[in-house]
């Protein structure tokens, strides 16, 4: 079988790095802009230029999934960018649960750029009896009981948890056994799933924490 780049999807391709996954995104989002700008096609040196990487990084990048470019000629802006949308599986669209509407969970229900790369806030889970029964960005607030039956009704194919440290687990556990294979925690804590299911995490404070040191030093 015949891959989008033309190689045949039956030969193993060597283990792709998360480093170069999420570069990929930052790939997709510059060519996203070039589109939009009406330029055909783009050099790896100037996506190096525009992303802040190297024109041999990004060349190592691509070369994990197929030959795009064309010597002398670069990538074609249009194509390059479907190609990345397919790899990176945003063409497909997915269904996302969010549990845990307090003012993170609001705001990342009303982000537009979830819609934009083919992501659908589909359901909204809490447990405090005052936000249950409201409406949130569209979306009627369920207990977080109903988690594990809205998986299967409403074919969840990603969580997101901005719950409270104390029941993230809780309630990852519940997401991993109604069949739930991705979560996105935000949660400032560390949670244990299977090692089938794909766990990232967003602590926040860490990040700033980050930036403290940075300055500090």
């Amino acid at each position: 079988m015949r891959s989008l780049d033309g190689m045949d999807d039956s030969i193993p391709r060597r283990p792709v790095p998360p480093t170069t996954v999420r570069r990929l995104s930052t790939y997709y989002r510059v060519l996203g802009t070039l589109q939009s700008n009406g330029q055909p096609s783009v050099s790896s040196e100037t996506l190096a230029s525009l992303t802040g990487f190297t024109a041999a990084q990004v060349r190592r990048d691509l070369a994990y999934f197929g030959s795009f470019g064309k010597r002398g000629v670069g990538y074609d802006v249009s194509s390059l960018q479907e190609q990345l949308a397919a790899i990176l599986g945003i063409d497909r669209g997915w269904r996302i649960g969010l549990v845990g509407v307090g003012n993170l969970g609001r705001a990342l229900m009303a982000y537009p750029g979830f819609n934009n790369q083919g992501f659908d806030v589909v359901a909204a889970f809490d447990s405090e009896g005052s936000v249950i029964g409201s409406t949130v960005n569209g979306q009627r607030v369920r207990p977080v009981g109903e988690l594990e039956d809205a998986v299967h009704d409403e074919r969840i194919d990603m969580v997101i948890v901005t719950v409270p440290a104390a029941a993230a687990q809780q309630v990852v556990d519940q997401a991993v056994a109604a069949g739930v294979r991705a979560i996105l925690n935000f949660a400032p804590t560390q949670l244990r799933v299977p090692s089938q299911v794909q766990l990232s995490n967003v602590d926040l404070a860490v990040e700033v924490e980050y930036l403290s040191y940075s300055l500090a030093e």
